[in-house]
């Protein structure tokens, strides 16, 4: 997509011209708290709508950006000799016009409407079928203990099953809680021999009544059909057999008895067709050389991510799903990209006060997997073995009480006396040992890097459209670039590179909610291959001692397939600590089967 990029750069300057600030505005070459507030206000004004990666919002961003590393004397370290690396992704999926879904029951037909009456979910694969329909209750077949299995009189291999939301037992400790998840739905379906699923929204009135509630463009394809169907549409198709919908629900939560059927007479042909669009983003990447010939083909790379949830919605990662609104993404991570911008504007006026070069770097496609900073690795401006440090920043506009917190002390014996040797604020630090940690340094330590990771907490208005400019503690936040700044100048100018260590930390990532147990992986969410890819393994963790790799690719688990990540996330969930488990991964060409020994979150 490399052509593409000079289209990118003339659609984003013809943008800007209105859009960004005069450099007149930003005159002082300290870091000040006016000059990060303006840059924070801009990122997170109406005319960039959230910033999502792939729009023209976005865009807009990057084009900022890239101005200002011009301004402030940053040679561009992108491709074509711009600022911009440029790179393709997934960004969204769309019903494609050959779907289709007829149904005939007894002597009535249906002739149902795409995202109308029904939606081929973003996980769906392209398929045809002509089969029956087997409504199969909440879709869960319950470990034996629990006495409950919806698919135990039922036939349903090679048909449909029609599947409610939620779990029959309505109770606030819901004992279902681990199979009534949408993942668990449709992993039991696929591994009970089903064409195909179809998921209900919920009823006028409640919670996921729209089409759209169970989709989430990051998932991986489940390998079977995969549909959501109006509540009001199924009311009918019950209707046609002489039986009511609401009252079957109530009879299963009543009795916790499953009341599962073949619709007799009856026929379903369906097609669907998922359309996967691609869409482009940037990476902003310039640098300044050091003055010290020995040491100048040494970098640090200072980074912070300046893509956000754009309009929100679902699938987005909004904490608000149901409000389609601009989400401002003022301290995530208008924050960290203000303050990788301070930097540059500092550093490229004290250029003679570096020995080894900087590279700096705003990253887009965080909140899609650390999609940009997984792509930057991939394809670095000087050699990753000639990288000492990378110094992240992401969230850190919400200072508290004087509480700074900092990872990836654990990557380097050095960084914990470096931190409190810097630490000239009276700064109340929360130094942590992990190197993966939920942002951009984790694809610089999956590579053995050092690093390290400035973060003042989440807060309430994380990831909803609340999350804007005004709240934000610019005081607190120049005292933090300020320690940056004091850090980055010591490493750039000490006579060794840092050296690296591995940290032994708790477990994120890629063994998520719901689960009693970790393998510690880290997930590669830049793939699209049939199972679940991964980009390394934490240390000392039950896949590292496994044997597990970076690359590998677990396609069975506990002897049951791994399409995606959210298979791998359920039958996570039905293992205890203890448990000796068998992982299939495909390394290269070579299928092995490795033995780990899970243990406790």
């Amino acid at each position: 997509m490399k052509n593409s990029l000079y289209i990118f750069v003339a659609i984003i300057t013809a943008l800007s011209f209105t859009c960004t600030p005069k450099v007149s505005e930003f005159i002082s070459t300290d870091i000040t708290k006016d000059e990060l507030r303006e840059h924070v206000k801009y990122l997170t004004s109406d005319d960039l709508a959230g910033r999502k990666s792939g729009e023209a919002g976005n865009n807009k961003a990057a084009k900022y950006i890239a101005d200002k590393f011009k301004e402030y004397g940053l040679s561009p370290a992108g491709d074509n000799g711009t600022y911009f690396q440029e790179f393709s992704f997934i960004s969204t999926t769309q019903v494609g016009p050959k779907n289709k879904f007829d149904l005939m029951i007894g002597q009535k037909e249906f002739a149902l409407k795409p995202k109308i009456d029904y939606k081929p979910l973003s996980f769906s694969i392209d398929t045809a079928l002509s089969t029956k329909i087997v409504f199969v209750g909440f879709g869960i077949a319950a470990p034996e203990t629990l006495h409950y299995n919806d698919y135990a009189d039922v036939d349903v291999k090679g048909k449909i099953v029609l599947v409610m939301r939620g779990s029959p037992d309505t109770a606030i400790a819901d004992k279902f809680y681990q199979q009534s998840s949408v993942m668990g739905k449709i992993f039991t379906a696929r591994e009970k021999g089903a064409a195909g699923i179809i998921l209900l929204t919920g009823m006028p009135g409640t919670k996921g009544e729209n089409l759209g509630a169970y989709e989430d463009p990051r998932t991986g394809s489940a390998s079977f059909a995969v549909l959501s169907l109006k509540w009001s549409v199924a009311e009918s198709m019950f209707d046609a057999l002489g039986k009511n919908l609401i009252s079957v629900k109530q009879e299963i939560e009543s009795g916790l008895k499953p009341k599962s059927f073949e619709f007799d007479n009856s026929t379903a042909s369906i097609t669907t067709q998922i359309e996967r669009i691609k869409a482009t983003s940037s990476n902003v990447v310039g640098f300044i050389d050091g003055y010290d010939s020995s040491l100048s083909s040494e970098a640090l790379v200072i980074g912070a991510h300046f893509d956000h949830l754009g309009m929100g919605g679902e699938g987005s990662g909004s904490l608000n799903p149901d409000t389609v609104a601009i989400h401002h993404g003022a301290d995530d991570n208008a924050s960290g990209t203000a303050g990788v911008l301070e930097l540059a504007q500092y550093f490229g006026a004290h250029k003679n006060s570096i020995k080894r070069s900087i590279i700096f770097i705003a990253f887009t496609g965080e909140e899609l997997g650390v999609l940009g900073s997984d792509y930057y690795v991939k394809h670095p401006f000087k050699p990753l073995e000639n990288t000492i440090t990378m110094v992240n920043m992401d969230m850190i506009g919400r200072m508290k009480d004087s509480v700074l917190v900092i990872e990836g002390m654990g990557t380097s014996p050095e960084f914990d006396s470096l931190m409190k040797r810097e630490n000239r604020d009276s700064l109340v630090l929360k130094l942590k040992p992990d190197g993966f940690g939920p942002s951009d340094q984790a694809s610089f330590y999956k590579k053995d890097l050092p690093v390290i990771f400035f973060f003042t907490n989440l807060h309430s208005d994380y990831h909803k459209p609340s999350d804007t400019w005004d709240k934000l503690n610019y005081a607190g936040e120049q005292k933090i670039v300020e320690m940056a700044k004091r850090v980055v100048t010591d490493l750039a100018n000490q006579d060794k590179k840092p050296q690296f260590t591995k940290s032994v930390a708790p477990p994120m990532g890629g063994d998520r909610q719901g689960a009693r147990v970790t393998l510690g992986i880290i997930p590669d969410f830049a793939s699209d291959v049939p199972g679940m890819k991964i980009s390394g393994t934490r240390p000392g963790s039950p896949a590292e001692k496994a044997g597990l790799k970076g690359d590998d690719v677990i396609i069975k688990f506990g002897g049951k397939d791994i399409k995606n990540i959210y298979d791998f996330t359920y039958m996570l969930g039905q293992f205890k600590p203890g448990d000796l488990v068998d992982v299939v991964v495909k390394r290269g060409n070579e299928e092995l089967t490795l033995k780990a020994t899970l243990i406790g979150k």
